[in-house]
């Protein structure tokens, strides 16, 4: 049996000294061009500050609590039907699939720059719309329909 790798330490971004932010770079990243994701990420951080008149972190902060799931679905084949079992979400999945859903929804719309979009989306997600937080309830509405099935889960 394999060993897991160990987990790395992310080391928070240098403007905020947030952990989180350093990883919603991450996530931005395409291609390993690190320095393009910053600049996207902190200039999103600009466009909301002077929309909103109030602190870029709070309402990232707020965006992301607003997105993060508390339940998701998992697929298990069980007896040749493949069923859907509602499972609750631990730990870092839950900033991770916020901050995964965030960034979809931004790279889903057309027009605009990366920040900007960015920018929209978060806004529209600490205000709880906009089409992470539609994601969200999705996955909400697919664990409740399927709870009849939560039994399966061990």
């Amino acid at each position: 049996m394999r060993r897991q790798t160990p987990k790395r330490k992310i080391k928070p971004d240098p403007k905020f000294g947030n952990i989180t932010v350093a990883k919603f770079i991450n996530h931005v990243m395409r291609k390993g061009k690190k320095s393009v994701a910053t600049q996207i990420v902190y200039s999103c951080f600009e466009i909301i500050s002077n929309k909103t008149k109030s602190d870029a972190m709070e309402i990232f902060e707020n965006a992301l609590r607003n997105v993060a799931p508390d339940v998701e679905v998992k697929t298990r084949r069980i007896g040749g039907a493949n069923y859907q079992i509602p499972v609750a979400v631990m730990g870092n999945r839950k900033s991770t699939l916020g901050l995964r859903w965030i960034i979809d929804a931004a790279r889903a719309k057309k027009g605009l720059q990366m920040s900007q979009k960015l920018a929209d989306e978060i806004i529209e997600a600490s205000q709880g719309r906009g089409n992470a937080v539609k994601k969200r309830d999705d996955v909400y509405k697919m664990a409740e329909s399927n709870r009849a099935f939560a039994h399966f889960l061990r």
